[in-house]
């Protein structure tokens, strides 16, 4: 260890381990002992969390951008807690075991693609309650302007809507931006 508490040198034998597994599930493997850059991501980080620190992956606190696994010999709830940090979706233990690889990575894959999914999902819901000030101000012009009730007005507009295949959301922008006419109310 050197005094910024970053490894100088490598764990060789569980390195050496790893390294052979990977290959031969037909991977190619990196070893690196340097921080990553966020302008070279690989498609798949394997962290020593009994090695790391807070600047080794370049989304420290963020989602990571790619999956992540953790090689973990302690059980200190710090290491458990930073390896969690980094987005680790799975965890092998050392001294590592070859059977335990292909799980890790299939875990680590599977965990980051549901994260992805989900971050995803919560953006578009995030942009529709943004949005959804616009639906309130639609329904009350088209309450107005054709003399219904809220409850038929926003059936109009939803109505409109599914028949353009549009989000209700883009509807109501485009009918307070005078692009769309005010939909009859049959």
């Amino acid at each position: 260890m050197s005094s910024t508490g970053k490894p100088t040198t490598p764990p060789c034998r569980s390195t050496e381990r790893l390294h052979r597994q990977l290959r031969l599930l037909g991977l190619t493997p990196k070893i690196q002992w340097a921080p990553l850059s966020a302008a070279e991501l690989p498609d798949l980080v394997i962290v020593d969390a009994d090695q790391g620190w807070d600047s080794l992956l370049p989304w420290h606190g963020a989602t990571p951008t790619c999956p992540v696994v953790a090689l973990l010999g302690s059980e200190a709830p710090g290491r458990i807690a930073w390896a969690l940090e980094q987005g680790a979706g799975s965890i092998i233990a050392k001294p590592i075991a070859a059977s335990a690889v292909y799980p890790a990575l299939v875990m680590a894959v599977s965990i980051h693609q549901e994260r992805k999914a989900s971050a995803e999902r919560l953006q578009y819901l995030e942009e529709r309650v943004r949005l959804r000030p616009l639906v309130h101000a639609a329904v009350e012009k088209l309450m107005t302007g054709r003399n219904i009730d809220e409850e038929r007005a926003y059936a109009v507009l939803r109505d409109c809507a599914m028949r353009r295949r549009l989000p209700i959301e883009q509807i109501a922008a485009f009918i307070l931006g005078g692009a769309e006419p005010l939909p009859e109310a049959g």
